[in-house]
């Protein structure tokens, strides 16, 4: 979860970031899409938004997956093993892009980064695995790395200058794209101002962002659908669209202006139409054709946002819904009313888990591969798999679970078979398939987040 960032972003960085976001979609319109044979994964850390999930968009588009187990990788309390982590990548084929944090490599995952006491000298000598991998595979490298939130980080002065070299590499091109996001920022943090200096003199390969959780499946977009592809945004409210959000610190459209181009989407004109759309509301209709079509609910109606999502299906065919109006929560009326409509199954992605950058980030990644070739049961499989774990367990069961196992009697107790009896009444879900609960786990053992793993009905 994300603490308050400060009111309002430093002008001088987004200019620099919408100048940065404009060369990078520039300098991407010649790339064809290509299915690669195989990308290597290395997420920030455990938890299954930072790494179940964009491993699962990463397989929409059919190539292997080359994922750490779960084991190597960082939780609440333990780092990953730096060591073990370049151990696991010097066997992993070469055979496609490597898509990494670095703080996993450097520190041992995203809480590592905020507490590592190690040296940049030592920091370095652990990502000179990435460079070494990139020479010698010749592959392309999607890197991220993060500026950690006050007052947590014991050495903000190293973690930027690890930063900085970083952004040494990307201009020496050992990266083929480096996202510099800053996590966390209370009000007065220097992690703005910090991403402000480092955009100044970034490269065009180098985007400066507030982002975590989310930037690994940003960059899987950006690696696996390089295309360029055009994008339209309509608000359930928009005039609140222009008000700062909670966790983000920007308004919500400056917030969606930046995740969409993390993920390599451009916008189109911004001129509109006005038109009427259910329950005496008003929505908008692009002056030219998008690709996609984002549906953002920040509030309002949740009916006639779930009829309007309907009506957008109907007459612009791609659409993607973010719910941002709650906090690590979606609505719970606007989506039984969706489901109701048997309307997720067609989306292009759907989000409600976490943070409003969160959520953005990753339905416009999702969005992004799902548009590129995916197959239809594998979109329709990630699709459930969002369902479940945004909607069913965010939105309903995360708080019955609190109600009957608070969070400090989750380790050593039976809070899966709790877990899965509470979640029973909610399955199977209906999509173009039909789907059961394989079974639900609190993988940091708390009850923040879980995995909720789906299987088809009669099926494995």
């Amino acid at each position: 979860m994300r603490s308050p960032l400060p009111r309002t972003l430093p002008a001088r960085l987004l200019a620099l970031s919408a100048t940065l976001l404009g060369s990078l979609a520039l300098a991407q319109t010649a790339a064809p899409a290509a299915a690669p044979t195989g990308e290597t994964l290395i997420p920030l850390d455990s938890r299954p938004a930072t790494s179940t999930l964009p491993a699962q968009m990463a397989a929409l588009l059919g190539g292997a997956v080359h994922l750490p187990p779960l084991s190597l990788l960082g939780d609440a309390t333990r780092g990953a093993d730096p060591a073990a982590l370049v151990a696991w990548l010097a066997q992993q084929p070469k055979d496609g892009p490597l898509i990494v944090s670095l703080d996993a490599l450097a520190y041992g995952g995203l809480v590592q980064s905020r507490t590592s006491r190690d040296t940049a000298e030592t920091v370095m000598a652990r990502l000179q695995a990435v460079r070494d991998w990139q020479t010698a595979s010749g592959q392309p490298v999607y890197a991220f790395i993060v500026l950690p939130r006050q007052p947590d980080a014991v050495d903000r002065v190293r973690n930027l200058e690890v930063a900085r070299r970083m952004i040494g590499w990307a201009t020496e091109g050992v990266f083929k794209e480096l996202h510099v996001t800053w996590d966390d920022a209370l009000p007065g943090s220097p992690s703005p101002a910090e991403g402000a200096e480092l955009a100044r003199t970034a490269p065009a390969n180098v985007l400066v962002y507030p982002g975590a959780d989310e930037v690994l499946s940003s960059l899987v977009a950006r690696a696996l659908s390089p295309q360029p592809s055009t994008l339209a945004v309509e608000y359930s409210q928009p005039k609140k669209a222009e008000a700062v959000i909670r966790y983000e610190g920007i308004a919500l459209t400056q917030s969606v202006a930046l995740h969409a181009a993390a993920a390599g989407w451009q916008a189109v004109q911004t001129e509109s139409e006005t038109i009427l759309t259910p329950f005496g509301g008003q929505g908008t209709r692009p002056a030219q054709p998008a690709a996609l079509t984002l549906y953002i609910y920040n509030g309002g109606d949740p009916r006639g946002a779930a009829l309007r999502v309907s009506q957008l299906l109907r007459e612009r065919g791609a659409v993607a819904v973010a719910d941002v109006d709650q906090i690590n929560s979606g609505n719970v009326r606007a989506w039984a009313d969706l489901y109701t409509l048997r309307r997720p199954q067609d989306l292009a992605s759907l989000a409600a888990w976490g943070t409003p950058g969160n959520n953005l980030g990753t339905v416009l990644a999702h969005a992004k591969l799902a548009l590129s070739g995916a197959s239809v049961s594998a979109q329709d499989a990630l699709l459930a798999r969002e369902y479940a774990n945004d909607v069913v367990y965010s939105a309903h069961l995360r708080a019955q679970l609190r109600a009957v196992l608070p969070d400090a009697k989750i380790p050593g107790s039976d809070a899966q078979a709790v877990l899965e009896k509470l979640a029973a009444p909610y399955f199977p879900l209906e999509f173009k398939s039909r789907y059961v609960l394989a079974n639900a786990t609190l993988p940091w053992n708390r009850s923040f987040e879980a995995n909720l793993q789906l299987q088809l009905e009669g099926g494995k």
